[in-house]
Parts: C-alpha cells; sequence; structure tokens
C-alpha cells in the first residue's frame, strides 16, 4: 500500500512560482522549465523521483503552466503525471496544496518545483511512517552554511520551526522535501503557506523529521542555477546509479 514506507505516496511538486529572483531568465519561461544541463529542470527532478521509487507525480502550476503542461506531459520516466492549476491570485503554497489535494489523497510527500533534493525518499518515508506523527520534515545540520538555519530537530522530531524568525539554538535548516496528512493540514485552517503549518506542528510535537545528509542544490537565484548547473553536468546522468538510491 502507498505509504507503507515501501512504495512512496504521490509526491506534489509546487512550480507555481513566479521565478522573480531569476530576473529575465524567467519572465518568458517557468522556472521548471529553466533549462539546466542540456534539459528543462524539471525533468531533472522527474528523472530523480523515478528512480527512487515513485510512481504518481502531481504538480501544481500556476505562472506559465500551461508551457509545463505541454512540455511534461501526463507520463515520462515511467511516471504518472497529473497537474493542479493555482487560482488567479496567489494562494500560497499551502493554498496550493489544498487546492491539489482530490489528486494527492490522504498522504503524500511534496517538494519545490526548483529544488534537487538527493536524499533517500524511501527511507524519509518509512521513517514517517514509523513515526505516526501526521507531517513529516526532512532537515539538513546546517549551522549557518546554506541561509539561515529555521529549525530545530532532537533526533526524531522536529522540536521548533521558524522561518521568520529563527532562534539562536536552530542548527537545522528545511531540506525542501516533506511530507503531508489530510489531518495535518486541517491543524491550521488559516494559514496560507507552509511555513505557518509547520511552525504550529513543531509547536504541537506532531513534526517528524529525516535527516539528510547530501545537500541540497537549487535555481532560486542565477547564482544557485549557474552552481546546480555545474554539479548536474559533473553528475554526468541525474538519477540513480545501483546502490545509491539518491544519486
Amino acid at each position: 500500500m502507498a505509504g507503507s514506507g515501501g512504495e512512496l505516496p504521490p509526491i506534489c511538486i509546487l512550480a507555481g512560482g513566479l521565478g522573480t529572483r531569476l530576473g529575465a531568465i524567467s519572465a518568458k519561461v517557468p522556472k521548471a522549465l529553466v533549462e539546466v544541463a542540456g534539459r528543462p529542470f524539471v525533468f531533472h527532478q522527474l528523472e530523480l523521483l523515478a528512480a527512487n521509487g515513485a510512481r504518481r507525480v502531481v504538480i501544481c502550476v500556476g505562472h506559465l503552466g500551461e508551457l509545463i503542461q505541454s512540455s511534461v506531459g501526463t507520463a515520462r520516466y515511467g511516471l504518472e503525471i497529473a497537474y493542479s492549476c493555482d487560482a488567479p491570485g496567489l494562494e500560497g503554497t499551502l493554498g496550493a496544496i489544498r487546492r491539489a489535494l482530490p489528486l494527492l489523497g490522504e498522504r503524500f510527500l511534496y517538494l519545490y518545483g526548483d529544488t534537487y533534493l538527493r536524499v533517500d525518499y524511501r527511507e524519509a518515508n518509512a521513517a514517517w511512517v514509523r513515526s505516526g506523527a501526521p507531517a513529516l520534515m526532512c532537515v539538513l545540520h546546517n549551522a549557518g552554511r546554506w541561509g539561515a538555519s529555521n529549525a530545530a530537530f532532537d533526533g526524531r522530531l522536529v522540536t521548533a520551526y521558524d522561518k521568520e524568525h529563527p532562534s539562536a539554538d536552530m542548527d537545522y535548516i528545511d531540506y525542501g522535501l516533506g511530507g503531508l496528512s489530510a489531518e495535518a493540514i486541517k491543524l491550521a485552517p488559516g494559514a496560507r503557506d507552509l511555513a505557518s503549518l509547520h511552525h504550529r506542528l513543531a509547536a504541537d510535537s506532531a513534526l517528524c523529521g529525516y535527516e539528510a545528509t547530501e545537500r541540497f542544490y537549487e535555481i532560486g537565484t542565477p547564482e544557485a542555477l549557474a552552481e546546480t548547473g555545474e554539479f548536474l553536468v559533473a553528475l554526468g546522468h541525474p538519477g540513480a546509479k545501483e546502490g545509491a538510491p539518491w544519486r
């Protein structure tokens, strides 16, 4: 059964952002389709997810979303791909997820459309299942290396999370891969963004943590885009290699 820890539940990719930090690069092309290492970035993401056992992906689209749908289609790398279109007004990340719930079901993983995350997705999901918690956050021991640390992690739970006002004792950062149940979403009915929900869940000891060990790559800024491109070129063939499910 999906969600048992072996087979992955559906995965939501949040790809509806405007990509304003990329400037002219994303003026006519959504971030998901920005070329990185010779092909649209979303293709790298989808190949990596398929290599890690994903079977169904739901892409939340907004800005220039029709271009993503026409370029990616409904099947790629053995994945079944569906789309959820954001409302005309900005609903925030949690609003986009709420809109996609009919396609996602009771339990799903999610990641952002500008991140490349080398983590064991099956083990992260299995840890979440074992925890019995309504939500999951993958974290990375950061100590200020990649932006401000925003989470405290005790080896089992994310015990505190604050993206806007992190405290000095937070030395982990939200890695960008998480999991939500419909139950978890109901705990913050007025929240628009995932950050608000995570803050509430952590305070209620309801946020399972899973520690990633490989740094994340992303394409949110021109500098990050160049760095990620260099990494993927050096990697040669993005996706899994035998014995290394996160590559």
